[in-house]
């Protein structure tokens, strides 16, 4: 479905402030908890809902059955065999990215089809966008109740176009609609690298990239925290589970730190423009 068939149908870091999740309403919450057990996500991927903690996470942002959703960067679909199944018949389920410029771009547009194309009863409904520094538009603009995007502010970094990434995340929103941020996070006694070479984002920049392109902070959680994770490892963030990127030296070390130290932030797009 194309974005055109889709229009047819905190003021600053120190407003920020610890949160709990919300409650998730009990028909979202337990139609979330049937797709989280079933059989179509592997038992690799559910052990990693230990780290990633999805019904805590949507529901910290605010995540209800109806609402049209986007999450940018996909990737393999981790959240993307959570949310598809759980929007399928109540909302809409947005997948926007990579856009297909690159021949790795659209290699990886065809791996994440057939992956949808393995199960039609769970994704025939995806909304597939393109998304990438010459492709902005992931949903018509003005239409999303929620955007998410998990663990990709660093690759944005890395390629130069964070900002824009962040400016696409506000255009696609309602005015009062939603953007959750969940991104590996730096330590405060270092500056923060631009380029995010280690994976890892201090906190208080990926909260000046968001404000920057007009968004207000409402609320963070420690959802996802691990105060295991030293953030100075050899290969940056990838040293350490899923990625393994030593390989077999010292994987009993790593595994026992888990996966990363994670950010998780709430913003929303202001009803009215900020006046200047």
């Amino acid at each position: 479905m194309s974005i055109r068939h889709l229009a047819a149908l905190a003021v600053g870091a120190a407003l920020a402030f610890s949160a709990p999740a919300h409650a998730m309403d009990e028909g979202t919450a337990a139609a979330l908890d049937k797709v989280l057990a079933g059989d179509h996500r592997s038992e690799a991927n559910k052990a990693r809902d230990q780290w990633r903690r999805p019904k805590e996470t949507l529901s910290f942002f605010g995540l209800t059955q109806g609402q049209t959703v986007v999450e940018l960067s996909p990737g393999a679909g981790w959240y993307t065999e959570v949310l598809a199944p759980l929007m399928r018949d109540k909302g809409t389920y947005i997948a926007a990215g990579p856009d297909k410029d690159s021949e790795r771009g659209a290699k990886a547009v065809a791996r994440f089809k057939e992956r949808l194309a393995t199960r039609p009863d769970l994704y025939d409904k995806v909304v597939l966008t393109e998304f990438g520094p010459n492709d902005l538009e992931v949903a018509p603009k003005g239409t999303a109740d929620l955007v998410l995007t998990f663990r990709n502010v660093h690759n944005w970094m890395a390629a130069d176009w964070a900002p824009q990434a962040f400016k696409a995340m506000y255009d696609a929103l309602k005015p009062g609609g939603t953007l959750g941020v969940v991104e590996h996070r730096a330590g405060t006694d270092q500056p923060q690298d631009p380029k995010a070479k280690s994976g890892y984002v201090r906190q208080d920049y990926v909260i000046k990239l968001a404000q920057d392109a007009g968004f207000k902070l409402v609320a963070t959680s420690e959802i996802n925290a691990n105060p295991r994770d030293t953030k100075d490892h050899p290969e940056g963030v990838w040293t350490l589970p899923p990625s393994f990127a030593l390989k077999d030296k010292d994987r009993e070390k790593y595994a026992a730190i888990g996966e990363s130290d994670r950010m998780t932030l709430r913003f929303v797009k202001p009803t009215a423009p900020a006046k200047k």
